[in-house]
């Protein structure tokens, strides 16, 4: 059973910046693929952006291109999700997720493991 927690969430002004961190713990962290999901109150949750087993694959959502930013690090086992630009719709509990998969994916059915989220706020 992988747990996942996830940490580096808080208030933040428009344009700023935060980086989450997500310890994982019980599983072989290297074999499984990673993504960052997002929960905004009164909207669906949608993925943010997904990697491979490796690491060498991604796939971003359309509004996360170019200003955010995901890593693992295995040795650690630990995801990150660096986010830029920040803009208030941005403002969500951020959830950090893992599946057995092969491929990078937005998809919310690989995902067999999820921690409790970090939330984050955009406001001025």
């Amino acid at each position: 059973q992988v747990q996942l927690v996830e940490s580096g969430g808080g208030l933040v002004q428009p344009g700023g910046s935060l980086r989450l961190s997500c310890a994982a713990s019980g599983g072989t962290f290297s074999s499984l693929i990673m993504g960052w999901f997002r929960h905004a109150p009164g909207k669906e949750r949608e993925a943010v952006v997904g990697m491979n087993r490796s690491g060498g694959s991604t796939a971003y959502a359309e509004f996360a291109k170019g200003r955010f930013i995901i890593s693992r690090d295995d040795l650690k086992n630990m995801l990150y999700l660096q986010m830029n630009s920040l803009t208030p719709q941005a403002t969500a509990v951020y959830s950090c997720e893992a599946g057995t998969g092969q491929l990078a994916s937005l998809r919310t059915a690989l995902y067999d493991y999820w921690g409790p989220g970090t939330q984050v706020t955009v406001s001025s």
